[in-house]
């Protein structure tokens, strides 16, 4: 028996109020909140364990300000947990220090809670309250859970629309959130901007706070920080785009592009709920991890920036073009040697029913032109095809259960087998793959999306028209997603469509649809 407990309040009662608490004094509802309040930012928490979970939250009474608005010096924050969102059953409290050199922000992870159950967390400092939160552990590591439900997001792009998406999320109830890159972006760009970002284009920490404190200020994304535990890995826009590794897509002075690159990791560590253990240093900041759900799930979260070959075929600002020699380099990696073999192994050991590989690419053949002639994005899995080949092997292997890969960065949804030679027609499925859109950034021409999947059987389902997240329900015997589109990003207020479902199921490699 499942001992998957519930929270003493209602789900409806709890959603319904998250609206409500975003409307009180103590959490904005404009993007230029009031100096007062030291908690503008939100709350929000993540990378759940069988017996606890990192909380996050940031003081930032002005968050455009230096500093966010404080003084200097630290600051005493407490935190609670309880079983309901009154705090008339108190379990669990403590204090944490803020300082000025990681933003006022706070990381606190704690242990000792009972598995697989929700509660309910807040913050105080210097008299104030934050708006509570909710969120949950993970089952026991023996545990048979019975289900798990996953919100799967990327690219939100604050000028592009409203995170309006969030809101249909929240109201899916989702007992974890991955998000697979593009938390901000660092530009702006397209033809037309429902908003603007504040402040100008980052390059020092001050820069990337203020956009992040832009981002965090959207209420729809705040909710569905304080109503679930998140996983987040970076991409590319974090910091600047089409990066790789050490060295700028822009052919900026290498020291300039290492001391934007530091900045930027240190606001994405400082404005997300990553435990401490992520805390940059000066050798990196070490993002990939696992999250076991039970026997149920394992989930690995991938880096595919920080430890990757230099893009070959690299022309200035191109991304798609023919192959050239420096494709078959065999050693080329996407991963960094250190992190592919930690994968194979966490793979090879792992005793879950399913394996979910959360990564920001999609991991499938993508060819632009039909015919004979290739042409491919070198940003991509396509650039790095002995490394694509390595990871498939390992998913092909009978003792990977179910293994299934989540993605982003595309600007459309597609469902994909998994080939274990793109090249050959006959090719079996070693794996299902499920990439999402964007949140809110724009999308390619669907012609585009047309002329990949003209010869490409393995790309059962691809459009780039719309904007929203991938809902995912795991259970013992299949994996459901469902493809969840905003009918009008420009509208904070749009309605949902229920795009497209897919399933997987248990013991069968490869996606069908449901």
């Amino acid at each position: 028996m499942s001992r998957l407990h519930r929270p003493t309040i209602s789900r409806r009662r709890f959603l319904g109020a998250s609206a409500g608490l975003l409307l009180s004094p103590r959490a904005p509802t404009a993007e230029r909140p009031s100096a007062k309040d030291p908690f503008t930012l939100g709350v929000a928490s993540g990378y759940p364990t069988p017996d606890g979970v990192t909380l996050w939250t940031r003081l930032a009474p002005q968050p455009f300000a230096p500093l966010g608005g404080m003084d200097g010096g630290t600051i005493t924050v407490s935190w609670e947990i309880a079983h309901d969102e009154d705090f008339r059953q108190p379990i669990a409290r403590g204090e944490a220090t803020a300082e000025a050199a990681w933003g006022y922000s706070v990381h606190v992870d704690v242990r000792g809670l009972a598995t697989g159950r929700w509660y309910f967390y807040r913050f105080h400092a210097g008299g104030a309250t934050s708006a509570v939160g909710r969120t949950r552990t993970a089952p026991a590591l023996t545990e048979a859970a019975p289900r798990l439900r996953i919100g799967l997001a990327c690219c939100q792009h604050y000028e592009h629309g409203y995170f309006s998406a969030y809101r249909h999320l929240l109201a899916d109830d989702p007992d974890l959130v991955i998000h697979v890159g593009d938390y901000i972006y660092e530009g702006s760009w397209g033809a037309q901007a429902v908003r603007r970002h504040i402040g100008r284009d980052p390059h020092t920490l001050e820069d990337y706070r203020a956009r992040y404190a832009c981002y965090r200020l959207d209420p729809d994304l705040q909710r569905m920080h304080g109503a679930a535990p998140w996983l987040n890995v970076w991409d590319d826009h974090e910091v600047e785009n089409d990066y790789a590794r050490d060295r700028s897509h822009y052919y900026e002075d290498r020291a300039v592009f290492l001391a934007r690159r530091t900045a930027a990791w240190q606001a994405f560590y400082e404005h997300l709920p990553l435990p401490a253990s992520m805390r940059p240093t000066a050798e990196g900041m070490r993002i990939h991890t696992s999250v076991r759900w039970g026997t149920l799930a394992q989930i690995a979260m991938l880096d595919t920036r920080q430890y990757r070959s230099y893009p070959p075929c690299h022309s200035g600002k191109d991304k798609i073009g023919r192959p050239c020699r420096a494709f078959d380099d065999p050693v080329a990696t996407m991963l960094g040697d250190a992190q592919e073999a930690w994968l194979y192994e966490a793979l090879h050991r792992s005793p879950a029913r399913w394996n979910l590989v959360a990564q920001q690419l999609s991991l499938a053949r993508y060819d632009a032109i039909p015919g004979p002639e290739e042409k491919l994005h070198t940003q991509s899995w396509d650039a790095y095809p002995h490394a694509r080949r390595r990871l498939l092997e390992v998913m092909a292997d009978v003792r990977v259960g179910n293994p299934v890969v989540l993605g982003g960065d595309w600007h459309a949804f597609w469902a994909n087998d998994l080939l274990d030679d793109f090249l050959k027609p006959d090719a079996r499925p070693v794996a299902a793959e499920i990439v999402t859109t964007s949140l809110s950034a724009l999308g390619p021409d669907e012609s585009a999306v047309r002329a990949v999947r003209r010869e490409a059987p393995w790309l059962k389902f691809g459009t780039a028209r719309y904007r929203g997240y991938v809902r995912l329900a795991v259970t013992p015997e299949r994996l459901d997603c469902d493809m969840r589109a905003v009918a009008d990003v420009t509208d904070p207020r749009s309605a949902c469509l229920a795009l497209s479902s897919w399933k997987v199921e248990n013991g069968r490699r490869g996606i069908v649809r449901a």
